[in-house]
């Protein structure tokens, strides 16, 4: 059931999710539910844990950097699957298992590497915020492959002149347009820089 819901999420959005086209979804009454789950809260919570079940954890074999580089990045491809969990992957009240077996590997992979609580704390907010964020702004996006954003970009510069906004023609002509260019990797450098400043700061 909930891996039909999540699918029904993933095809349509949230908000299109209800009782009823998930008792469609999976042959039954949308009555017959709620033997499942309490409520609408209760199916959410158990979506919500089952996309944190997606999510890679820390390996022990790697170090701290390696662990939660690889870690961000299985994230950030989870919620590119799942989109409509962005926003939502730190607002349950009622957490399952999946999602605080996730949080205490991520917390125990720092610990273990050094990292005093305190650390650890700022450590697992800054990774989170840039992860979260930067798939919040991804999904916002008005384009998704190189060749739409190449588009997009020739057609605002050929509204806006270059000598009114050089350093935006300037960014577009020699960074967006290159062959090769593509928003997502931006994700990795911004990562990097984040782990980079942890390192020092342990």
């Amino acid at each position: 059931m909930l891996q039909s819901a999540v699918s029904l999420a993933d095809e349509s959005g949230l908000e299109a999710l209800t009782m009823r086209k998930l008792g469609e979804a999976v042959g039954v009454e949308a009555m017959s539910l709620y033997t499942h789950v309490a409520n609408k809260e209760d199916l959410l919570d158990g979506m919500i844990d089952l996309v944190f079940s997606e999510i890679d954890l820390p390996s022990d074999e790697e170090d701290w950097k390696t662990a939660m580089r690889q870690r961000a990045i299985s994230v950030r491809q989870v919620l590119s699957r799942h989109r409509w969990a962005i926003g939502l992957m730190e607002s349950r009240t009622s957490p399952g298992p999946a999602s605080l077996r996730h949080h205490d590997a991520v917390l125990g992979c720092l610990r273990k590497a050094g990292f005093s609580v305190a650390l650890t704390a700022h450590a697992y907010s800054a990774l989170d915020s840039y992860i979260y964020g930067f798939a919040l702004q991804e999904r916002g996006l008005p384009f998704d492959t190189p060749d739409e954003t190449a588009q997009l970009a020739q057609s605002i510069l050929s509204q806006a002149a270059a000598d009114q906004y050089p350093h935006l023609a300037e960014l577009t002509a020699e960074h967006v347009l290159r062959p090769g260019y593509h928003y997502s990797d931006e994700f990795e450098f911004g990562l990097d820089l984040i782990l980079d400043g942890l390192e020092r700061a342990m």
